[in-house]
């Protein structure tokens, strides 16, 4: 038979610590970082790291950075100056290049599919 698990109550908040590397000129400096979560998501990012086989701190840390790093990169605009655009416009009209690694990795299945 299976059980399932009690709900938990939404209530008690619980704080996560990170401690973060800050670019100082002593590498082993870090900062606090302090995340307020309710127990269901405490519990649920704890079940994560424990999947992830890392602490919880280490787990929220570097989902936080590979999140913070993803809105960062898709917020960049390529600003093209008006001097240049002609070059720009050069380039991409151009034929495109054969390149063999990459017409190589194009023949191959997908891993999923070997």
């Amino acid at each position: 038979m299976i059980r399932a698990k009690p709900a938990l109550r939404e209530r008690p908040l619980y704080d996560i610590v990170i401690h973060m590397s800050t670019k100082s000129a002593d590498p082993s400096t870090t900062s606090v970082l302090s995340v307020r979560v309710s127990a269901r998501e405490r519990a649920l990012l704890k079940e994560a790291s424990e999947q992830a086989r890392t602490s919880l701190s280490d787990f929220v840390r570097g989902k936080a950075l590979e999140a913070a790093e993803i809105e960062v990169l898709e917020r960049i605009v390529v600003v093209i100056p008006a001097s240049d655009w002609e070059k720009v416009e050069a380039w991409m009209d151009r034929p495109a290049e054969m390149i063999p690694g990459l017409k190589k990795l194009a023949r191959k299945a997908a891993t999923w599919q070997r």
